[in-house]
């Protein structure tokens, strides 16, 4: 569970144009005060710690990011905060080694690369990406190693863009990255996919140069496919909640906190502008009828990755529906198949081709319709044998011994 802080909502200093967050933005509905102590009301009740979000949260003042950090500091012992990194000072840094705060940067790219991250002129959009850029370097050269999340579109992801987006990844890790997240270009603009999306073929490709770069990497490791390994192997305990099976009018895996306390949910799940309130109940409806809904009418009916992947995330549905599985299921199936194929070529025997699947699936099934939920590596643990407790070296001694004297007591005399 991730706890994310908003208090400024939606606002950013840039407009990145395939921003999921650009429909509230057009709507109108920014928050444009906040109210501190509500907001650590709503963080008690949640459970934190928290992390500062956005939009973009350092156009909060520095004296608020301070009030926040310090008390999440004492309260929870660290602190986070994603951002798009430009907006950077000597301040922030101090803020970030006093406070734990634990960063994340989201960018495409160097230079042009990071162009669809747009600040209203191509001046200011590469001037904001240099100073990215420059956080970067200050923050690993001060220890302060950030995260990076990188979104595919056809500004960085085609050729001959996608060997220099690699070959700076590649950098990355020389200078101490150790995590990047990949996602696939979401928006809800059909100007804006038409123009920067890629097809299925292009993200297929561009993913199988990070996987091929990745072999190479020493350190670095991208969690996009870490987590469909584990998926396969169903070790699903700790993976990221595209896999886990959200429920958009609640989600899981995001607990918002906007400006004055008031509670919301994962911003890719709102779809018409509306940033609408946490439902009190989790519903699984999305996940019964996509495994029940033939793959002709954008369900998941017969595929054998339904468990690894329950139709992804609804926030990528088809035609924005929640209803339907999303729209890179081309995509998601070619990874799955080529991963499915090294760990059989490594013997070992995923469960997508494992004869406990149906059970698997069925108790998936019997505990949504029930209103809980399970998981793979719950359900396994459950079908793993009883193992025996193990005997103290003192006692295993003693039994040695007095089968011992019992053979002597039973050996034939001369």
């Amino acid at each position: 569970m991730s706890v994310e802080v908003r208090p400024l909502g939606v606002q950013c200093n840039i407009r990145c144009q395939y921003c999921y967050q650009n429909p509230q933005r057009d709507a109108g509905n920014q928050e444009r005060l906040y109210d501190l102590e509500l907001i650590k009301d709503a963080v008690r009740v949640e459970g934190g710690p928290f992390s500062l979000f956005g939009g973009e949260p350092l156009l909060v003042p520095s004296r608020d990011l301070e009030d926040l950090w310090a008390w999440g500091f004492e309260r929870f012992g660290r602190n986070g905060v994603q951002t798009n990194g430009s907006l950077i000072r000597d301040e922030h840094i101090e803020l970030f080694k006093r406070y734990r705060v634990n960063v994340g940067i989201s960018i495409d790219g160097p230079d042009e690369l990071n162009d669809v991250r747009w600040n209203g002129t191509l001046e200011r959009t590469r001037e904001a990406t240099r100073r990215t850029e420059q956080a970067i370097e200050r923050l690993c050269t001060e220890g302060i190693v950030p995260s990076l999340i990188i979104t595919l579109h056809r500004g960085n992801a085609l050729p001959p863009r996608l060997a220099r987006l690699c070959a700076w990844v590649q950098y990355l890790e020389a200078r101490g990255v150790r995590s990047v997240r990949l996602h696939l270009l979401e928006s809800e603009s059909a100007a804006i996919r038409e123009r920067y999306g890629l097809t299925a073929a292009e993200n297929i490709e561009a993913l199988a140069a990070f996987r091929r770069l990745e072999k190479g990497l020493r350190h670095l490791r991208i969690d996009l496919f870490r987590d469909m390994r584990n998926m396969l192997l169903g070790r699903d305990q700790e993976v990221t909640c595209i896999w886990t099976g959200c429920d958009p009018y609640t989600t899981a895996a995001v607990r918002g906190i906007e400006g004055h306390g008031q509670r919301s949910n994962c911003g890719r799940t709102n779809k018409d502008g509306i940033d609408y309130g946490k439902a009190d109940m989790v519903g699984r409806e999305r996940y019964l009828a996509l495994y029940q809904t033939p793959q002709e009418e954008n369900g998941c009916r017969g595929c054998r990755f339904f468990l690894m992947c329950k139709g992804n995330c609804p926030g990528t549905a088809v035609d924005g529906d929640w209803r339907n599985r999303t729209e890179h299921c081309e995509v998601w199936k070619s990874v799955y198949e080529t991963i499915e194929a090294e760990l059989i070529g490594q013997g070992q025997t995923p469960l997508s081709v494992h004869p406990i699947r149906a059970e698997l699936e069925r108790t998936h099934l019997e505990a949504w319709a029930g209103g809980s939920r399970t998981t793979m590596a719950a359900e396994l643990k459950k079908r793993q044998p009883a193992s025996k407790p193990a005997v103290p070296i003192a006692e295993l001694f003693s039994a040695i011994r007095s089968d011992l004297e019992k053979l002597k007591r039973c050996a034939p005399k001369r």
